[in-house]
């Protein structure tokens, strides 16, 4: 991802995030647990395809988020690109994809995953997590900050975004770095 990724993500965020808030008017609390510099991984629960909207929101920074490679087919692909998102091959291991988020990392960027791999269209409060957030977070020398997102994508639906503290996978296993993802986020959710 270069400067021009960067320039599409801010165009294009600039125009969407007016727009957003005023149809959604949604609530966010602890956005300043996004460092506003530096490798970081932001990380939650996905229930809605415009899930990212409500971390742009939050912060000022290119999130370059990792979407499923079917979104680069049709005729929003371009956007995507622009956008800075990172194609994912969900059928299996994505190096190629991997690769990306890590140098983005690697130069100090941002982004974005939804470690429950898929929108969560289920009655559990969370899919399990997959453990790519971590390994990438880990490879990139990155914090990770959680979040959850709760309520409904409608006027008065009470949508929020909740930040929690960040924290360094470094001196963790995968395992247990994803367990304290996975228990951020429910503890998140569980304040709500």
């Amino acid at each position: 991802m270069g400067k021009d990724n960067d320039r599409g993500f801010k165009v294009i965020t600039a125009f969407i995030k007016p727009g957003f808030r005023l149809r959604f008017s949604p609530t966010i609390i602890g956005a300043e647990n996004i460092p506003k510099d530096g490798a970081v991984v932001i990380a939650g629960n996905h229930k809605n395809i415009s899930d990212q909207f409500l971390v742009f929101l939050a912060t000022k920074r290119v999130v370059n988020y990792m979407a499923k490679r079917e979104y680069f087919d049709g005729a929003l692909a371009p956007l995507f690109r622009w956008a800075g998102c990172i194609p994912v091959n969900r059928d299996g291991f994505d190096a190629a994809a991997v690769r990306r988020a890590i140098k983005i990392l690697k130069r100090g960027g941002a982004v974005g995953i939804f470690p429950e791999g898929t929108r969560n269209k289920t009655d559990a409060l969370l899919l399990p997590f997959k453990p790519g957030a971590v390994a990438i977070a880990q490879r990139g020398n990155a914090l990770i900050v959680p979040f959850a997102i709760s309520g409904e994508y409608r006027k008065n639906g009470n949508l929020k975004i909740l930040f929690g503290e960040p924290f360094s996978p470094k001196s963790m296993s995968v395992e247990e770095a994803t367990d304290k993802l996975f228990n951020a986020v429910s503890d998140l959710l569980n304040s709500q």
